[in-house]
């Protein structure tokens, strides 16, 4: 006994010097793969959000009583993981640091036509290098992945190598054709993706919550996670990712173009997108509320009073657009509201003008109303500078493409 004792010491001694079990890297090793500073110590999740943020130079996108972003589209002479990253998003909860995803060569934002041939350049073949060097680069680091599976439901799960450290899950995913991405989340999370059930009590008198009433009669909803969509044609995934949040579930853009068959450069099919978010929504408790008729602000009330935003699909008309940039700016100084809603005249006369010119096909978010001044407020993903405008009910209905969708409880 004595003999196979020390033979299992003397094993247990040498195990650690055999190829393949080398001890397991510092954080240090980590930035210096990923070429970022994304770790201050071996324990990411016990980070402020805003100190990360800081340390990675991400600008703030949104912040809300529960979750904030930040998020930078680099340009082409960043690096991370060796590859070049089109968008770098990190994501805090209850302020501290919670995941974050790198989204390097996509179908989106290195989509850039040739002015001669008017065709994009191809991408799919930058998708396949990418993948491979991140791949090295996190294989020399940290040995070689298990293969998983990771999201919410079927058109929005994937398939990813994954690599797991100190509490810390590291996500390859690269579907065919669409994007790669890096995204680092807790352990725990990459093993069940546990989604917040969003349909309680709970859930509901927090959303009643979020209804603010202004003196002016405005009726607002606040705590509207924001996201830039950057200069791709996202507005679609964009939208649905702010509506997804707003809940409590989790959700990425690029995921959600996967699954609403974006278009290169933009342009989602509403019908797959619709499909894809009913798998994730019906997994938090809720479902989806469609419905067709006029955009007034009666008939937002109904949610808008439960605290429930509106997905509109509705068209964009440059013209129209700056009016309404303008006007909402100048808005925020109205003290004589009675004055204010007789200057509204002329441009609900123009309005009528305006219906059967289809524009570039948009959707965004309805946020508000007031019913005195007969106005919807509306929230685009073009950045913090466009959370809140204001339209005339001419307006809207001039534009709307006529259907509106609510997560609904």
């Amino acid at each position: 006994m004595t003999r196979r004792f020390l033979l299992g010491n003397l094993v247990a001694v040498l195990l650690p010097m055999l190829p393949g079990s080398a001890a397991e890297p510092d954080f240090t090793a980590l930035n210096t793969a990923f070429g970022i500073p994304l770790w201050a110590d071996d324990n990411l999740w016990a980070d402020a959000d805003a100190e990360v943020a800081v340390r990675l130079h991400l600008p703030a996108e949104s912040r809300t009583s529960g979750d904030s972003s930040y998020r930078i589209y680099p340009g082409s002479k960043s690096k991370v993981l060796g590859a070049r990253p089109y968008s770098l998003a990190f994501y805090g909860k209850d302020g501290r640091a919670d995941r974050i995803s790198m989204v390097f060569a996509n179908k989106g934002d290195n989509v850039e036509s040739d002015p001669v041939t008017h065709r994009s350049g191809d991408y799919k073949k930058q998708i396949g290098a990418d993948a491979k060097t991140i791949h090295d680069a996190l294989t020399q680091v940290l040995g070689e992945p298990k293969i998983d599976r990771f999201g919410q439901g079927i058109k929005t799960r994937e398939q990813v190598e994954r690599w797991d450290w100190k509490g810390h899950a590291i996500l390859l995913a690269a579907p065919r054709g669409e994007y790669v991405a890096v995204r680092v989340v807790p352990t725990a999370v990459a093993d069940g993706e546990a989604v917040a059930h969003a349909g309680g009590a709970d859930m509901r008198d927090k959303l009643k919550a979020r209804v603010e009433h202004r003196p002016n009669g405005d009726v607002i909803l606040n705590d509207m996670p924001m996201v830039d969509q950057g200069p791709k044609g996202y507005c679609v995934p964009a939208t649905w990712e702010r509506a997804l949040r707003y809940v409590g579930v989790p959700a990425d853009m690029y995921v959600l173009a996967m699954a609403g068959q974006t278009d290169e450069g933009g342009g989602t099919n509403l019908n797959a997108m619709m499909a894809g978010a009913a798998e994730i929504v019906a997994k938090s408790g809720r479902y989806l509320d469609t419905r067709g008729g006029r955009v007034t602000a009666q008939s937002v009330a109904r949610y808008i009073d439960q605290g429930l935003p509106i997905l509109w699909g509705m068209n964009v008309l440059g013209d129209l657009n700056r009016s309404v940039t303008e006007r909402s700016k100048a808005r925020r100084a109205v003290t004589d509201w009675t004055a204010y809603k007789q200057g509204l005249r002329p441009w609900r006369q123009q309005a009528l003008r305006l219906r059967g010119n289809m524009g570039d096909g948009h959707m965004c978010m309805i946020i508000g109303y007031n019913a005195a001044t007969h106005e919807i407020a509306i929230s685009d993903s073009w950045g913090p500078q466009y959370a809140e405008r204001w339209m005339t009910e001419e307006e809207a209905n001039a534009i709307s493409q006529g259907q509106l969708t609510v997560i609904n409880r």
